[in-house]
């Protein structure tokens, strides 16, 4: 199986297979590492013409300036661990399936391998491009074209009760209650406009370009969750809106920390937005000395976007951030009664 997968044996040393890259050893160690796998010694026959025309791509990008030393190693680091886990998954599922034959199950994960490979590396392909292109979209859609830092709304979604809930489950029914969560939250995200960057445990982190989008999201999910008849867990949300940093797929910064500290304020059942949100969603610009009296005053929002009901918040001190005001966001009585 590993010949199919890398073209033939191994018959190269890394020291030769930098050689005939012409990349100096320390870069080519270094690169293998950044992919996860450990180095081997100077005299290991590990290594096949694959491993040295992928070091010839490596050397071309860093000729062509698209490559910096700063964006190889990042670059490089995230492909190894993203393809690790996906090629973890694949493999599982490729033994389970060869186990279930009568024959010997090498044999068949061999077979199964040279059969579904082909059409994998294809989709994988396929899958890229389309994220490709949908990306290169939105990055020329943006007011600066190629900066890291964009004005977004960031949505942390938690679910309520996850530690006693999985405690109580088999694994294969915790599995499937994740893969029911997963599934359901990314169709949900993506038919709103929004983008999930990862789960994280029992947290899923969702960004959206328009804060009605991710109000939308927010509430759908713990409308969902606070249904007694639906499966889907019940969540709490936290949504902030701010610059927001991108890197490598994944958002730092000041608007992602507030977001997931909300969530952290949020009661089950229930959504939390940060100033930024609330005055993009309510039209108001809040006024921290005029509305010193309003906490806990329900407000509407005076903005021609969807409908929405705030309840200002006491001011709350969270880890990084003093005094942070946040509103409970929820639909108008009305609308929510129409939707329920």
């Amino acid at each position: 199986m590993e010949t199919y997968l890398l073209g033939e044996a191994p018959s190269l040393t890394r020291l030769q297979v930098a050689e005939q890259a012409g990349v100096a050893p320390e870069v080519a160690a270094e690169l293998w590492r950044l992919m996860g796998f450990p180095t081997p010694t100077d005299d290991a026959v590990a290594f096949t013409p694959l491993d040295v025309q992928a070091l010839r791509h490596t050397r071309d990008l860093i000729d062509l300036g698209i490559l910096g030393p700063d964006r190889q190693a990042a670059l490089v680091r995230t492909w190894g661990r993203s393809y690790a886990r996906l090629a973890e998954w694949q493999t599982a599922l490729l033994t389970s399936r060869a186990l279930e034959s009568d024959a010997e199950p090498a044999d068949t994960l061999a077979q199964l391998t040279q059969e579904v490979l082909p059409r994998v590396d294809a989709l994988q392909s396929y899958v890229w491009r389309r994220h490709l292109a949908s990306a290169g979209s939105r990055m020329l859609a943006v007011e600066a074209p190629g900066s890291p830092v964009v004005r977004q709304a960031v949505v942390f979604v938690d679910i309520v009760g996850y530690t006693s809930r999985s405690k109580s489950l088999s694994e294969a029914e915790l599995v499937d209650w994740l893969e029911h969560f997963e599934s359901e939250t990314l169709g949900l995200v993506v038919d709103r406009g929004g983008r999930i960057i990862k789960n994280i445990g029992d947290e899923v982190l969702v960004v959206a370009d328009d804060v009605t989008a991710a109000a939308e999201i927010a509430l759908t999910m713990t409308a969902r969750g606070s249904d007694e008849a639906d499966r889907f867990p019940e969540v709490r949300a936290g949504i902030a809106y701010g610059p927001v940093v991108t890197r490598l797929g994944d958002v730092f910064g000041p608007t992602v920390n507030i977001a997931s500290r909300l969530t952290s304020l949020a009661r089950p059942g229930t959504v939390v937005v940060d100033q930024g949100a609330y005055e993009r969603l309510s039209g108001r610009v809040h006024d921290a000395e005029g509305d010193r009296d309003a906490t806990d005053r329900e407000t509407e929002s005076d903005s021609g976007a969807a409908p929405y009901a705030f309840r200002r918040m006491r001011r709350v001190s969270v880890k990084g951030y003093s005094r942070l005001q946040a509103w409970a966001l929820r639909r108008p009585r009305s609308r929510a009664t129409q939707d329920g």
